[in-house]
């Protein structure tokens, strides 16, 4: 399927606050040098990094509503970090509100917060893309993130995976436990390189 990515810009800027779409647009970029990167396909990664947030402009409690108003189940850790559910919302609009049927989109946009094991190469590109794009704010590790992104997909999401649970640890987060099982999964990957 084609996609007219200037009608998608333009549509997100009308829902999302500037500096998020400004993100977004961040994302969509990096996904697209990833994408040449590793031969994945381009469109497709444009079209998830741009919509990844779509659902960012509602807040916690608005998120919550909607899932169960769209019957998308809701877990306790979810229900509890509900800034989680922006991509499984987001996922359900980038299908009813902006027509993306491949199911690869959909799991990247639903899965780029939190991982998870066995990613697509895709799903990949997206979750990195989104921890790392060019507007976000200098974090430790961000600058060894960004140069393995383009040497070792697998080592960067790994180390991505490492430094969010770390950060989450630091701050008492609960942790979803599909960010737990993505970073065993990846964890394994790596020790065995």
């Amino acid at each position: 399927m084609e996609y007219d990515l200037l009608e998608l810009q333009d549509a997100i800027r009308k829902v999302l606050m500037p500096k998020r779409y400004l993100h977004s647009l961040g994302v969509q970029y990096t996904c697209a040098a990833l994408a040449m990167r590793y031969e994945c396909d381009i469109m497709k990664a444009q079209v998830a990094g741009i919509l990844h947030d779509v659902a960012k402009c509602y807040d916690n409690i608005e998120q919550i509503r909607r899932c169960e108003k769209y019957n998308i189940p809701i877990s306790d850790v979810e229900r509890a970090q509900s800034y989680l559910l922006h991509a499984k919302l987001g996922a359900y609009y980038a299908k009813s509100k902006y027509g993306v049927e491949e199911e690869e989109i959909l799991q990247a946009i639903a899965f780029h917060t939190t991982g998870k094991p066995e990613m697509t190469k895709l799903e990949k590109i997206v979750f990195l893309s989104d921890y790392m794009e060019p507007s976000r704010r200098m974090i430790p590790g961000l600058t060894q993130i960004r140069k393995l992104a383009f040497e070792d997909l697998d080592l960067a999401v790994y180390t991505t995976l490492h430094n969010t649970l770390n950060y989450l640890k630091s701050n008492g987060q609960i942790i979803d436990n599909t960010t737990n099982e993505a970073y065993e999964y990846y964890r394994g990957i790596v020790g065995n390189k």
